[in-house]
Formats: structure tokens, C-alpha cells, sequence
């Protein structure tokens, strides 16, 4: 099993091109809300469910505003009064503060690195034998746990979750002409993608800090992939990444709905 203190690496740094319309570019894609508090809370509280709650953060654009975030987050979750009187500030807190317990290491890895060297940028902070690591914008009720676990026993210098996306469509069977079917928004067909949810052992750093500025599913990878070190760990449960206008508001509607079934806290 995985030591709890093991790091978990968000990648925070990406320019969220693909879901500007929500962000207008004044927040960066982690700080996105579902409800009342940002996408990466949520992917931080699926850790801690598990009892992992060393995180590193792997900050590019607009990094500040996640520092910002955090910073002031106790305030943000309760009631405060602020009296000022000429320069002197006095600050009560007046309601119950977030009670969240964690480690949170903010690394400055560059507006447009790319993920690879964005992971090896953080190598410093990284000091066991296994470290994880995840994107900034998808949820899911992954057992990072048993992702743990099934990393140690299969040995592989890295581990990636394999998923299966729900469909945006429908999709229809036929026979001679016929329907025989009709399916409302089943999954992908059968396909499995990357679904982010990794864990590496240490020696992983030297391999994406000798490939330099690439993104980590490029060539980091596809060495893991010719050496046979790449162990795929399979999720069958819900995953869902926030690209789109149309996944933030799907992901939306099912956390006001008490259907957010990534809340495993």
C-alpha cells in the first residue's frame, strides 16, 4: 500500500483554451466552480477521502489566482468582520472555518510549459519511493487506494487509469434495415481512454526530465509504453473531465442535484 505522506502532483498550469466561455480568462481552469468551490478542491477532496493530503501543486497561468485561493480560503468558508482604522486592520472570524487538514506545495513551473517538464519541475518536493499525479480538471470516483495498491504489485514504473467516456450521443443498432436498438448516451463504444488518475514510482522524474519540455503523454510515455512499464489500472466507475461549456454545466446540474457521484468524502 502506498505510504499516506505519498506526494499527489495536480497540474494546474494550462491555459484552458477549450472552456474560455466559462473562465474568460480571469481565472485559471483548476479555480472553475462546481457549486460554490473550484474543480480542484473537488479532485483534492477525492485524495483526502482516501487519506492522501500532500499536494503539489504544479502552477503555470494565472498561478496566482490559485495561490490567492488558497490563501484565503478559511475565509471564504465562514462569516468575518473586518474593522479598519487608519492603517490598522483587526479580523474576526465569526463563524465555523473550513476544519480541512492538508499540505499544499505551490511550485512556479512556467505559463506554457509543458506537462512532462511541469512534472519534473517538482521532482525537489518529491522524496518517496512512489509519487501520484493527476490533471487539474476531472473528477471521478476512482479508489485511489486500490489504484495504489495495484500500482505496487504490478511493478511498472508508471500507472495510468483506464476509462471509458460516457457518449455525447446515441447510438442505434440495426438488422436488414431495421432498429433493433436504440441507446441513449451509452458509452464510447467499447474505447478506453487516459483518465488521469497516475501513479509513478520516483525514477519516472530522471525519464520526463531528460525528454525536457514535452507533454507527459507524448514521449515520457511512449518510453513507458516500448520498455512494457506502463500498467493500465481499470475504472468502470464514473469518470468526467471539464473541458467543455457543456461538461461544466453537466457537472453542474449533477452536483446540485445530489448526484455527484465523484463526492466520495
Amino acid at each position: 500500500m502506498l505510504s499516506k505522506d505519498t506526494p499527489v502532483i495536480i497540474l494546474c498550469g494550462g491555459e484552458g483554451s477549450r472552456i474560455v466561455d466559462v473562465s474568460r480568462d480571469a481565472v485559471p481552469k483548476p479555480l472553475i466552480r462546481i457549486g460554490n468551490k473550484p474543480i480542484l478542491w473537488h479532485i483534492m477532496n477525492i485524495y483526502q477521502a482516501h487519506g492522501f493530503s500532500n499536494f503539489v501543486l504544479a502552477l503555470g497561468h494565472l498561478g496566482w489566482e490559485i495561490k490567492d485561493y488558497f490563501l484565503n480560503e478559511r475565509l471564504m468558508d465562514c462569516d468575518f468582520r473586518l474593522d479598519v482604522d487608519g492603517d490598522r486592520q483587526h479580523l474576526e472570524v465569526l463563524g465555523a472555518p473550513s476544519r480541512a487538514k492538508r499540505s499544499v506545495t505551490f511550485v512556479e513551473t512556467g505559463d506554457r510549459t509543458q506537462t512532462g517538464q511541469r512534472i519534473a519541475l517538482c521532482r525537489r518536493y518529491v522524496t518517496t519511493d512512489y509519487f501520484m499525479a493527476t490533471y487539474g480538471d476531472g473528477v471521478g470516483n476512482v479508489d485511489v487506494d486500490a489504484l495504489g495498491r495495484f500500482a505496487i504489485e504490478q511493478n511498472k514504473i508508471g500507472t495510468v487509469t483506464s476509462v471509458t467516456p460516457a457518449s455525447r450521443f446515441g447510438a442505434i443498432e440495426t438488422r436488414d434495415g431495421t432498429v433493433t436498438a436504440f441507446n441513449e448516451k451509452q458509452d464510447a463504444g467499447g474505447g478506453s481512454i487516459n483518465g488521469g488518475f497516475f501513479v509513478f514510482k520516483h525514477e519516472f522524474l530522471d525519464i520526463v526530465d531528460r525528454y525536457g519540455d514535452v507533454m507527459l503523454e507524448r514521449e515520457p510515455m511512449d518510453e513507458l509504453v516500448e520498455r512494457g512499464q506502463l500498467a493500465a489500472y481499470r475504472h468502470d466507475g464514473f469518470w468526467e473531465p471539464m473541458d467543455t461549456m457543456r461538461e461544466y454545466r453537466l457537472l453542474n446540474r449533477l452536483w446540485e442535484s445530489g448526484e455527484a457521484k465523484w463526492k466520495v468524502w
